[in-house]
């Protein structure tokens, strides 16, 4: 196992490209199975969850033809249905949560499929009922059994209907509008997720042939085809990584460029970290921001505690609520962070209280920070990464920090980042790759 070993203290300086979006990656990949002729994606990120699951669409017969880092094609002309029952199959799916994202195009084109229990981030309950009642509304059958962890699904006769989710989620829009698109008559999906991601997989179901209309509210139109043709499709840069980066720059007091972020599909992402006093400047499509000293925290206008809180899309993002947290420790001022939608994404404020930051977790949703206006630094410690976002949170932590730092369990940050340590050190960053059974963990 490995980990990282961080020198903190040191401001920052250059260029850094965001890899291509992982949530994205995930949908659009998946969506290869509902065609069989060539598809070609690139901007694909080289991180683990998205690794496993080209190989995973690759072991069901899909043919996966690496053109370079960044660009892949697949032909999914001749599907081994029999994979669903083996024991490979049940070993990665089971280990991939994105695995579940392959059930949708294979309904809509096979009319079965099948898949185990998926697994994931460990942050609380990310309920799949979502998935499977829309592709029942479609008219699929499926039984959980309990014995093997398996969800077996029947839809030889897939039909059009209204549906309205129980939720807004975004992979179980992607999977439902994946199976919609073959099946016979309308569908019509209300309280569907209109993330950018999402945004994307629509454009390129109608470039395949699909006819999805509503693209980019919540109320999809999807009037079924017979099939789908092949297409070219690139990825959106990964707005998680460029938040991160805003964070990362503001926290070491570092001059940072962030290179072709797509910044009209980052909705409010930059007016949230301009509350936070954060000043950055949009030059062409790229992000600069200065080395700041301080930044202050806004208060609501009748000078109240500003709360910042995650909401579907256009609401902020989940996945940046970790990082604002963190960033907000060495602010000026203070702010409620309320993550709303999952119930253990902030028990990681432990190890910043172990570092010296000014925090109380109200309960498994809320953490009031109270800044410290960097006159007290955050202090290197040993710490292990419990998600993707939180292993990020504090390896920016670690980067602001006096002292070393030791991560352990970055795997867990792998899986979202790519080349994140080679890609800091080109910015300046003491961060090196050790052996963390060497140093006794």
């Amino acid at each position: 196992m490995n980990a990282f070993e961080i020198g903190g203290g040191k401001p920052l300086k250059g260029e850094i490209i965001p890899q291509g979006a992982k949530n994205e990656a995930l949908q659009i990949i998946s969506a290869v199975l509902l065609t069989k002729e060539k598809i070609t994606i690139s901007n694909i990120p080289d991180i683990k969850d998205v690794n496993k699951l080209i190989e995973l669409v690759g072991d069901l017969g899909v043919k996966v033809e690496r053109l370079n880092k960044d660009t892949y094609t697949f032909e999914a002309s001749h599907i081994n249905l029999d994979f669903f029952k083996s024991e490979t199959f049940k070993a990665k799916g089971g280990s991939l949560r994105g695995s579940i994202m392959i059930v949708g195009p294979l309904l809509a084109r096979f009319g079965k499929a099948a898949i185990p229990k998926p697994g994931g981030d460990k942050i609380g309950r990310r309920r799949l009922d979502t998935h499977f009642l829309g592709f029942e509304k479609l008219g699929a059958q499926f039984i959980y059994d309990s014995k093997t962890n398996f969800f077996n699904v029947d839809a030889s006769n897939l039909k059009g209907a209204y549906i309205l989710l129980d939720e807004a989620s975004v992979t179980g829009t992607a999977n439902v509008v994946m199976a919609a698109v073959l099946a016979k008559g309308t569908s019509t999906i209300y309280n569907a997720a209109c993330e950018p991601y999402l945004q994307q997989l629509c454009k390129m179901l109608n470039r395949m042939g699909a006819k999805i209309s509503g693209i980019g509210s919540n109320l999809l139109t999807i009037e079924g085809v017979k099939e789908l043709g092949g297409t070219e499709h690139r990825l959106l840069p990964d707005m998680i990584e460029i938040g991160s980066f805003i964070g990362l720059a503001a926290m070491t007091e570092s001059e940072i460029t962030i290179k072709n972020v797509m910044y009209n599909e980052l909705g409010m992402i930059p007016d949230v970290f301009k509350k936070f006093g954060i000043q950055f400047e949009l030059r062409g499509d790229d992000i600069f921001i200065p080395s700041q000293k301080h930044y202050e925290i806004d208060t609501f206008i009748d000078g109240s505690i500003m709360t910042i809180s995650d909401a579907p899309w256009p609401g902020f993002t989940p996945d940046l609520l970790s990082i604002m947290l963190v960033v907000a420790t060495q602010a000026k001022g203070n702010v409620l962070i309320h993550q709303k939608m999952f119930e253990s994404r902030l028990f990681f404020v432990d190890k910043l209280i172990d570092m010296g930051a000014q925090i109380i977790l109200c309960d498994p949703h809320r953490a009031t920070v109270i800044g410290l206006d960097k006159k007290v630094k955050l202090r290197g410690i040993s710490m292990t990464s419990p998600d993707i976002r939180a292993g990020v949170s504090l390896l920016i932590a670690a980067l602001s920090a006096q002292g070393t730092s030791i991560i352990h369990n970055i795997e867990q940050i792998e899986r979202g980042y790519q080349d994140i340590d080679t890609r800091l050190r080109a910015l300046g960053a003491d961060i090196k790759r050790i052996d963390a059974a060497a140093i006794g963990h």
